[in-house]
Parts: structure tokens; C-alpha cells; sequence
């Protein structure tokens, strides 16, 4: 399938501090954003890192901190099945943030893709912050792979939060040519949104292709681990003149919290095809998939 010129993205900055008092009701909010993202011409409904500890807020009474994770990985697969028949329903493919999922006895942080074709692809993350691996709390184990996903002419990365800060990856990703890379992100402070975000758009920059962020917003009701969360949206682009200069295609202010669901971001016409033809004939300095093969680190004199 050809490339498309452009591509519109929904972005949710899910407010964590929205009580659910089932994983029905969870779904049906995934449900009707997926129906505005729909209406407004998206071709996907990209969600945050840990949407899914919205669930903690009908929380069983008694569960401790290092219960949380193995809890929610228990409802993974229900919420998983839930969400199945919704892109095919709207026509569109959702990217529905993370959920803590079982793997040899451990659990990882495993992004969900879900197409409307029927492709169900995850993307475990490979790379975890002190909080996410704390003995008495959240522990969670590594992923070990990056999965390439091909859909309507473009080639696609998931890279989870603190992921997407790593050059090594995205020296990893530069041959497959990525066009787009989504971001689902958790960010407790305003350094952290900081750091997840321009490290995004020092991606952009990196690779020649677009890149997607998000993160939650809010405290869930009941969470004993994520008192705060600060994030919001960005589409970013390479820094190149016909593209605009800044690098920045659209993007909705940081927030700590939401009076509502949490702010949805239309990012319109994403120009995917005129990166894909700066990159192969044109840019400003990029220099493509460069490697430092050649290149020899001398120890101290």
C-alpha cells in the first residue's frame, strides 16, 4: 500500500482521577472517544502509559502497593477482550495505552495496538523507571524485543516513555525507517513530561519521522503509588523548512489534572508522506540511518 500524505491522530491525555466503578465502564469511555476521534476524522485514538490504573479506583479494600501490579494484570486480559471489537465498530485503530501483563510468572509493561484489520500487536516496555522495579512495590520485568508494525502505507514503532529517551533504540529503529512512532507516556512531575517529551522530538529529529506523545493526567482515586501525573499531547516533526521549522506539529499544554476526561488532542494532517520524501531526497542535514561504525572513542590521556 502507497504511503498516504497525511494522516490525522487522536490523542488522549486520560485523567486518571475519573472514578470507574467497573471495567464496563472503562470500556465504554474507551468507547465514545473512539467514536469523537472517529467524528473528527482520525484514523486512530492513541492512549497514555498505565491509562489502565483508572482501575484501581474500584480497587478490592486491602490491596497493598506490591499487589497492584499482579491485580491489574489479572484484569488485563477481560479489559483486552472488551476493547477487541472496537476498531472494527469505529473503523479505526486504537492504541490503548498500557497494562501490567503476565509473563513467565512476572509481569510486564505491555502496550496494546488494535487494528481495525484484526491485528492485535503489543509492545512490551524495555527500559523501567525506579518506580516501576521497587522491591516493595511496582516491579515490574523488562521486555526484549521492539515490534515493526506495517498499516495503511506506514511503518510504525511503539516506544514506551522512558524508552524513547534512549538513543540506543533509535539507532536500532533507523534502518526499518519508521514513519511514525507513538509514545504512550506516565510522567510524575513536570521534569519527567519534560525529559519524555523533548526526548520525543529529539526523535523526530533523529529518525525523519513523526512522533506521537502522551501521557496521563490526575491521580487515580485509591492509587497508593502515583500521587501526582502531569503530561499532555504532541505530534512532532522533523525540524525542517517545508515542514514548518520548529518541529512541532500540534500540542495541547502540560497539565497535573483534568476537571473532565482528560484533554483530547486532534493532530490534523500529519504530513507523512513529505517526510517519507525528505527523507529519501532532501532534507535540510540529516544525514539518514547514520552509524558511528567508523568512529573511535579514545580512552582518557
Amino acid at each position: 500500500m502507497p504511503t498516504p500524505e497525511t494522516i490525522t491522530l487522536a490523542l488522549w491525555a486520560t485523567n486518571l482521577g475519573r472514578p470507574l466503578n467497573g471495567l464496563d465502564a472503562w470500556a465504554a469511555r474507551v468507547d465514545a472517544r473512539m467514536a469523537e476521534a472517529a467524528a473528527a476524522g482520525a484514523r486512530m485514538l492513541v492512549m497514555p502509559e498505565y491509562a489502565c490504573e483508572q482501575w484501581l479506583s474500584f480497587r478490592p479494600d486491602g490491596l497493598t502497593t506490591d499487589r497492584e501490579i499482579p491485580w491489574l494484570a489479572d484484569l488485563a486480559p477481560e479489559a483486552l477482550d472488551r476493547l477487541r471489537p472496537l476498531p472494527a465498530k469505529h473503523g479505526i485503530g486504537l492504541m490503548a495505552g498500557t497494562m501490567p501483563w503476565t509473563v513467565d510468572g512476572g509481569q510486564r509493561n505491555r502496550a496494546w495496538l488494535l487494528l481495525p484489520d484484526g491485528r492485535v500487536i503489543h509492545q512490551d516496555k524495555l527500559c523501567l523507571t525506579p518506580g516501576e522495579k521497587h522491591p516493595k512495590a511496582w516491579t515490574l520485568t523488562t521486555g526484549d524485543s521492539v515490534q515493526i508494525v506495517e498499516w495503511e502505507g506506514l511503518t510504525i514503532a511503539i516506544v514506551i516513555c522512558l524508552d524513547v529517551e534512549m538513543p540506543a533504540l533509535s539507532s536500532l529503529l533507523a534502518p526499518h525507517r519508521p514513519d511514525l512512532l507513538l509514545v504512550p507516556s506516565m510522567t510524575e512531575r513536570r521534569s519527567g513530561y519534560s525529559r519524555v517529551f523533548s526526548c520525543a522530538k529529539a526523535r523526530a529529529v533523529e529518525l525523519m519521522c513523526a512522533v506521537a506523545v502522551t501521557g496521563v493526567v490526575g491521580q487515580t482515586p485509591g492509587t497508593t503509588w502515583n500521587p501526582t501525573n502531569v503530561s499532555g499531547n504532541a505530534v512532532y516533526l522533523p525540524c525542517e523548512p517545508s515542514l514548518g521549522y520548529s518541529g512541532v506539529h500540534a500540542e495541547t499544554p502540560p497539565l497535573e489534572g483534568h476537571w473532565g476526561e482528560g484533554a483530547i488532542l486532534v493532530a490534523r494532517d500529519i504530513p507523512v508522506g513529505a517526510i517519507r520524501a525528505l527523507r529519501d531526497n532532501g532534507p535540510e542535514v540529516w544525514p539518514g540511518a547514520w552509524t558511528a561504525d567508523h568512529v573511535r572513542v579514545s580512552a582518557p590521556q
